[in-house]
């Protein structure tokens, strides 16, 4: 039941913010491509400058698709509740479903990027195949419940306080530089590297290029400290949307 109710939210989704003009829903999978795209052309084209031998198509592609991960899904979630309201006079529909159906659709927005583009690039001979393509998968699996919690966190606390969205922009431009979209974490001296890679992406980021690029690159990461930390920010997002969830239900 949950299932079918989360599947009919993500299709309204679809419809409220795309549509039925142009190219639809199309543009769920387009705009994250699109984003891949200009970052790549953008590096391809300045790779005297860019000081790596990494395959730049290839860097491009695992670093800006994972920041399109977990800085979307956040956005998606700030209103969720608002927007929603109406449906949770259906008995079914509970307040976590809303929020869900949002996070599943960023995540298959960003995961089918991801793949047509990395098969795309292959195709044209840009970028050669992951060397462990399990691993690829793991990393990104990690990434997406990583973002996935901080959704619910993130959207949960902007239920409760309206300043959260305003702050989460400035916010993910000054994660950025630290999220490894641009840099390995091997580039770092030591002493920075040990402090940046508190950051969950990051050692995401580094698991996903060591199975793309194996034995290319001297990856860091932490996968306990990923899970645990992505335990707690899914439970706490939880307990937050539930609370939310209490106080609508007062109102």
């Amino acid at each position: 039941m949950q299932g079918r109710v989360i599947w009919a939210l993500v299709l309204r989704e679809i419809m409220t913010r795309y549509g039925r003009q142009n190219i639809g829903f199309l543009w769920l999978f387009v705009e994250p491509m699109l984003f891949t795209l200009v970052i790549a052309a953008i590096w391809t084209a300045t790779k005297t400058i860019h000081g790596s031998d990494l395959p730049i198509v290839a860097f491009a592609l695992t670093g800006y698709s994972a920041l399109f991960l977990w800085r979307n899904i956040p956005n998606r979630c700030f209103g969720a509740l608002e927007s929603n309201k109406s449906l949770l006079f259906h008995r079914q529909v509970q307040i976590p479903d809303v929020y869900w159906a949002r996070i599943f659709l960023e995540i298959l927005a960003g995961t089918t990027s991801f793949v047509v583009l990395g098969i795309a690039f292959w195709s044209l001979e840009f970028l050669l195949p992951p060397e462990d393509a399990f691993q690829v998968l793991g990393g990104w699996l990690l990434l997406g419940w990583f973002a996935a919690g901080l959704g619910l966190l993130l959207g949960g606390l902007s239920e409760k306080y309206d300043v959260i969205a305003k702050l989460w922009p400035p916010m993910t431009y000054a994660l950025l530089p630290f999220s490894g979209a641009a840099f390995i974490a091997d580039a770092l001296p030591a002493d920075a590297r040990e402090i940046v890679l508190y950051l969950p992406m990051l050692n995401c980021v580094e698991i996903i290029r060591e199975g793309w690029f194996g034995s290319q690159i001297t990856a860091y990461y932490d996968v306990g400290y990923v899970m645990v930390f992505n335990l707690l920010l899914t439970f706490s997002g939880l307990a937050l949307v539930r609370q939310v969830g209490k106080g609508s239900d007062q109102e």
